[in-house]
């Protein structure tokens, strides 16, 4: 087959060798033989024209905007006779087959008169069927509405299914409402947003002309019901009649018919799919809202089912950035607990280490982003795995600085020696790091760490949209005032801290002073009791 078409004064040609050309706009998952694109107004699978015993067919394949044969719509009447060089009008784009010759046959005078369309073949038994397509396609054979309809109507679970993206998949829901109706000239998806209640339009065809009466989907939704406009239902046209808005939308619209059913999924309504035509001589009928009710049930399943896996996706992606800050003990607890992770804290009784590069900010202004980004991986290279070796959580970094946490969100008996000989090994760390680095002649910091202990709030703090594992008290704060008394290459411990590892440290007492809390005292850890330690200390 040979075609010419031209769209906005530009004209193409193209060649097919097969005995059928499916014609339309190629989207997505969509596949067509002509695609018609840009041309907004052609719908996805818009018609077809096809060879069947040495004549050609055109059908229209109940697209939106419908299809004119030498400027007559062919819309919902079944298969036409197609002759060489007639006009075709596919949305703004005009079509003519120069070429109507059979394949491999030679040129031929065509009779004014096609034959009747061939018998079905008989039925044979089906001993295997694709499960990756449709259970019933559209073929040459079908000659009724019904019979398209039922076909498209059985591929729909796949259509769905195959979107992977919300704003993909409502569009596609739309378009195969209108595609389904022979009336329908537009479609259009309001979804109630869950935070305002108000219904937004997120789909709709063609392209450009979004139009709906949010009163009658409102309608709709609340009762539950799909409706048609007008109607002739008494109560029902009272109320229309009695919303200035609805009225003023359907006037704006030039809606002279239109069907709305809620999307309704378990019990619940997640918007409404509109259809409607502004063809004062249509009218949609029982069979019709059925039907449309029927792609409305697909349509909340599949949009339901897309939500669900993307906020399961996105509470994964929480919780395994949650992982990534706990050691692998701890990592194994939180796992188990896999599903039972809720907004909310808790009191819980920690111990918070809190470290600090000292003079970080003014030695990174002579440094460039570059140096500084490496300077930091270098020196959390060897500190964080610290953390975890003895079963502390890093709450955050900020900047330069580790707050990390023992005792939370698991357990730990010995969460205060914990915090000690992370602190102590993380001096080690530091010193060995800056050796190296010196001898690359690359700049070096020290650090100050300061460690306290107290009742806190524990627990996933801030809204269900954005949330972390934190804890929040003065224990936390103090930690910090610790820290910062802390020269470099100190570890200042709390009188509670110290209270509780007093025989595994030795220590000299010291006074910090403090903007609010006046004078602290505190304790720096000259070394490690290693004689009371030649057992290492258990699990917490």
């Amino acid at each position: 087959m040979n075609f010419v078409y031209s769209y906005k004064n530009k004209d193409r040609s193209k060649s097919f060798e097969g005995q059928q050309v499916l014609i339309g706009r190629q989207q997505g998952g969509n596949r067509v033989d002509l695609d018609l694109s840009p041309d907004v107004l052609v719908s996805r699978r818009h018609a077809r024209i096809w060879l069947d015993a040495g004549f050609y067919w055109i059908e229209d394949l109940n697209s939106a905007g419908g299809t004119r044969l030498n400027g007559s719509e062919i819309r919902g009447k079944g298969r036409q006779h197609l002759h060489q060089g007639d006009t075709i009008e596919i949305g703004e784009t005009i079509l003519r087959l120069l070429d109507a010759l059979a394949p491999g046959s030679a040129k031929k005078q065509m009779p004014a008169t096609p034959p009747q369309p061939p018998p079905p073949p008989p039925s044979r038994p089906l001993h295997s069927l694709d499960a990756d397509r449709p259970s019933l396609l559209y073929s040459a054979t079908a000659t009724t509405e019904a019979e398209r309809q039922l076909a498209l109507f059985y591929s729909l679970p796949l259509k769905f299914g195959a979107e992977a993206d919300v704003n993909s998949l409502l569009q596609v829901i739309v378009e195969s409402a209108v595609d389904a109706i022979p009336t329908a000239q537009r479609g259009a998806l309001l979804i109630e947003d869950s935070t305002t209640g108000q219904l937004a339009l997120r789909a709709h065809t063609p392209i450009g002309s979004g139009a709906a009466s949010k009163t009658l989907a409102r309608q709709a939704i609340n009762q539950l019901q799909a409706v048609v406009w007008p109607s002739t239902d008494s109560t029902t046209q009272a109320l229309e009649n009695s919303q200035e808005s609805a009225t003023q939308s359907i006037s704006e619209y030039r809606i002279a018919a239109a069907m709305y059913a809620p999307l309704l999924w378990r019990g619940t309504p997640l918007g409404a799919l509109c259809v409607d035509t502004s063809d004062a001589r249509a009218s949609f009928h029982e069979e019709d809202l059925q039907l449309l009710q029927a792609i409305a049930h697909h349509g909340a399943m599949a949009l339901s089912n897309l939500q669900l896996q993307d906020e399961q996706w996105r509470l994964a992606k929480v919780q395994n950035r949650l992982l990534k800050l706990v050691s692998p003990q701890i990592s194994d607890r939180l796992v188990h607990y896999q599903g039972h992770l809720k907004l909310g804290g808790e009191f819980r009784n920690v111990t918070i280490l809190i470290s600090d590069i000292r003079g970080f900010t003014n030695l990174s202004k002579t440094m460039s982003p570059d140096e500084v980004s490496e300077m930091l991986e270098d020196y959390y290279h060897r500190l964080v795995p610290l953390v975890f070796k003895y079963h502390g959580t890093i709450d955050k970094f900020v900047g330069d600085a580790i707050l990390a946490v023992y005792g939370s969100p698991a357990d730990d008996k010995l969460q205060h020696l914990h915090a000690v000989l992370t602190a102590m090994e993380m001096q080690s760390a530091m010193r060995e790091v800056n050796a190296k680095r010196s001898a690359q002649g690359k700049r070096t910091g020290k650090l100050g760490i300061g460690i306290n202990c107290g009742e806190v709030i524990h627990g996933l703090i801030g809204s269900a949209e954005r949330m972390e594992f934190t804890v929040i008290g003065d224990a936390v704060n103090l930690a910090s005032r610790f820290c910062d008394g802390a020269d470099g290459g100190e570890v200042l411990i709390s009188p509670k801290v110290h209270s509780m590892v007093w025989d595994m440290v030795e220590v000299e007492e010291r006074q910090i002073a403090t903007k609010h809390e006046g004078k602290l005292r505190a304790y720096r850890i000259k070394r490690l009791k290693l004689g009371k330690m030649s057992e290492p200390p258990a699990d917490g």
